[in-house]
Formats: C-alpha cells, structure tokens, sequence
C-alpha cells in the first residue's frame, strides 16, 4: 500500500500468510483467514466464520479493538467500483440492528467484484 493511498483512506490487499500467525489467538477453531485488507494501521479480515475489524488505537498502536460480525448478522452489501475520475472503490455493509452502514474505501488497484465475491460466498450460505 502506497502513502498516498493511506492518506486518502484507501485500503489494499494484504498477504493471508502475513497476518495469519498474528491472528491465531482470536480464531475459533477450524476458523481460517480468506482475506485481508489493511487501511493505514488497521486491518478488516475475512475469515470462513466471520468478518474482523481491527481498530489500533492511540499514537503507539497497542491498544487494540476487534470486533467480530457473524456473517449471518449482515443482511445486505454494495459495491460501487472505481470510475475514471474516482480513484477509490467502496464497500457498504448493512448489519442488523444499525441504520447506517459499514463503509470502507480500496484503492482502485484492488479488485472490488474479488472482495464482493468472497462476502456474497459467506453472506449468501
């Protein structure tokens, strides 16, 4: 992920390999990380069982928040992908009991119909 992208709130596609012994301890078992995405510090995973935020928080980065949502929780999803004068893509995600929704921003290297994919695979069991 370039600096340009960080400052402008685009996350990018992280390797699985990378973060999966980062994660072990807040797995449940037989759960595995399909996808990673990282946005500056923070990182939103996807695993077979669930989504994951992590939130670092403060200057240091060593409190961190993780929160977890049952793919079952999510009762819809968009994309809208990146145009010729857009530089990002987006995804909303609607879960139940909030109005409004989860919205994260990738760069427009990334391919969002990928990601679209992986979440309508779990979302849609």
């Amino acid at each position: 992920m370039g600096i340009f992208d960080g400052i402008m709130g685009n996350a990018s596609e992280i390797s699985v390999a990378e973060i999966q012994r980062d994660f072990v301890k807040i797995l449940a078992e037989n759960e595995k990380i399909d996808k990673a995405y990282k946005l500056v510090r923070d990182l939103f995973i996807f695993t077979n069982k669930r989504l994951i935020l992590v939130d670092k928080q403060g200057v240091t980065g060593k409190k961190v928040e993780y929160h977890s949502i049952p793919y079952k929780s999510i009762t819809h999803f968009s994309i809208e992908t990146a145009g010729s004068f857009d530089l990002d893509a987006e995804l909303k995600i609607w879960i139940s009991g909030n109005a409004l929704p989860l919205q994260k921003q990738f760069n427009k290297s990334l391919n969002i119909y990928e990601l679209q994919s992986v979440l309508a695979e779990y979302v849609l069991k």
